[in-house]
């Protein structure tokens, strides 16, 4: 993996267009986000790439869930700042990715109001739509679905690979309030 530190803005804005080129002609919001930041970061992950598979337009083409590029990006926040599954009965141990992970959430909201796929295609096109309808997804494609969602998936993963950045410098606000003890963190579990 890249060091962290060796990221600059020209990376943020080269991974913009990575993502988008992927979204535009591979399609599947979550890979491309995953791909571009995969590549970016310099880690090789088929497993990661391939996990990501399920979570176009809303998970699973439903566009009822969030949106692809987001959860996509949450997951390359994981991989990098995520426990070990050495740490899983360590409830702490997760606390930096959440807390970087929520940082992307807090950029969708702010973004588009919203992290659901359907509110996004709402905002960005006037309405949503059934991909797994014929005519629907004809009717995205002449509505320009695939410019507007890869605008979406080049400003997550532009986001998410700043979240990266600068999280590897810095204390997440729940490690300085739980101070290492887990009553009242995740919701007052206790390490065994």
């Amino acid at each position: 993996m890249r060091n962290l530190k060796t990221i600059k803005e020209a990376d943020i804005e080269r991974i913009r267009d990575i993502a988008k080129e992927y979204e535009m002609t591979c399609t599947g919001c979550a890979q491309s986000a995953v791909a571009a930041l995969l590549e970016v970061l310099d880690i090789k992950s088929n497993e990661v790439f391939k996990a990501a598979s399920g979570l176009a337009d809303g998970i699973g083409l439903s566009s009822d869930g969030s949106c692809g590029a987001l959860t996509g990006g949450a997951m390359v926040i994981g991989l990098v700042f995520g426990r070990e599954y050495a740490e899983f009965k360590d409830p702490l141990a997760a606390i930096g990715s959440y807390d970087l992970a929520k940082e992307l959430h807090e950029h969708f909201i702010s973004e588009y109001g919203t992290c659901r796929c359907a509110d996004i295609q709402k905002k960005l096109m006037g309405r949503s739509f059934n991909l797994r309808n014929q005519d629907d997804a004809t009717l995205a494609i002449e509505q320009g679905m695939s410019g507007h969602c890869s605008d979406v998936v080049g400003k997550a993963a532009a986001a998410a690979l700043r979240i990266i950045s600068s999280g590897a410098s810095k204390k997440t606000q729940s490690q300085v309030l739980c101070g290492g003890a887990p009553a009242g963190c995740c919701g007052g579990a206790t390490v065994q």
